[in-house]
């Protein structure tokens, strides 16, 4: 059986948009392509991949730790930080943590990002590898459909200095760091009290976020369109303390009391400690995340087909 990244990539429908009539967007002139180094064949895939976007007249810039990583050469790289001014447009061949990572980066400087899906999920990369032959060209084409995701940014106080600060996409998540016992929390919406909780930890999340960790902690499922923060506690003490969606320009600070030391994590990704008196305050970033995809899309059948709701229990 073939690897499923040996799969053929056609110059034909790089070049020629598939949708019929012209494009609604202008054509991307410059892409960045992006890579999971840990996927089997992911260096091959991207020569292939590279070589067919610029045989089409376009500008290829590889981000630089894909680009070292998997030892590629003959095309400019950059950094995360200054790759956003270089292209119009990123193509992430990923799992979803690679499209959060690369994603937190180029959301200030607006360029959106299509992704390939590589890994297990793919909530955010939603272009399977069959598909990306097929689909990509029309997408570089100017046919596509945009979607704007909020982030989260936030930082932490000790003795009223701000000691760490971070984005997400996905969410922000204080939790315990010690296997016994639990953190106390102090939360307050807009310099209003709002509970005293007991738990392992307390999730932030976005609209993008309330299908990862926020899911599987109970919380609900927002629409990317929604305008929200969802607050999930992670085994709370308290059977009352449940979910509660906010609106999204509030302010959330998590106050932790108690004597225990805990952790706060921003997409899982940056991570700082806490000690007892440290405040973490969260608000929507100004920035927004915009993720590109073929059009006639549906977020509900990307549910159905992630949450395998359009299965039936067997006999």
């Amino acid at each position: 059986m073939s690897s499923p990244l040996s799969v053929s990539l056609s110059a034909t429908a790089l070049a020629t948009s598939t949708a019929v009539g012209s494009s609604p967007f202008e054509p991307f002139g410059s892409v960045a392509l992006v890579g999971k180094p840990q996927a089997n064949g992911i260096a091959e895939l991207l020569g292939k991949l590279a070589a067919e976007i610029a045989a089409t007249g376009r500008k290829v810039v590889f981000e630089a730790g894909t680009a070292v990583a998997l030892e590629i050469q003959g095309y400019p790289i950059a950094p995360p930080e200054t790759l956003g001014s270089q292209v119009e447009v990123a193509v992430v061949l990923g799992g979803d943590g690679t499209m959060l990572g690369i994603g937190r980066h180029l959301a200030p400087a607006g360029v959106p990002l299509i992704g390939v899906n590589l890994g297990r999920l793919g909530f955010m990369t939603d272009i399977s590898l069959a598909e990306m032959p097929t689909v990509l060209g029309a997408m570089l084409d100017g046919n596509y459909e945009r979607e704007n995701r909020s982030l989260l940014q936030g930082c932490v106080l000790r003795d009223g200095a701000q000691i760490f600060s971070a984005t997400a996409l996905n969410d922000v998540v204080v939790n315990r760091t010690s296997p016994g016992g639990m953190v106390e929390l102090m939360v307050t919406v807009d310099g209003r009290f709002m509970y005293y909780q007991r738990s392992d930890g307390l999730i932030m999340a976005t609209p993008t976020g309330s299908t990862a960790y926020a899911l599987a902690a109970g919380g609900p499922i927002l629409h990317p369109e929604v305008g929200g923060i969802v607050l999930v506690p992670v085994a709370p003490h308290a059977l009352s303390n449940r979910p509660i969606v906010l609106l999204q320009d509030v302010e959330v600070v998590i106050e932790l009391g108690g004597e225990r030391d805990a952790c706060v994590n921003f997409d899982m990704q940056s991570l700082a400690s806490l000690i007892p008196g440290d405040r973490v305050i969260v608000r929507r970033s100004p920035h927004t995340a915009t993720f590109l995809h073929p059009q006639g899309t549906s977020y509900f059948a990307t549910l159905r087909k992630k949450l395998h709701w359009h299965e039936y229990p067997s006999a």
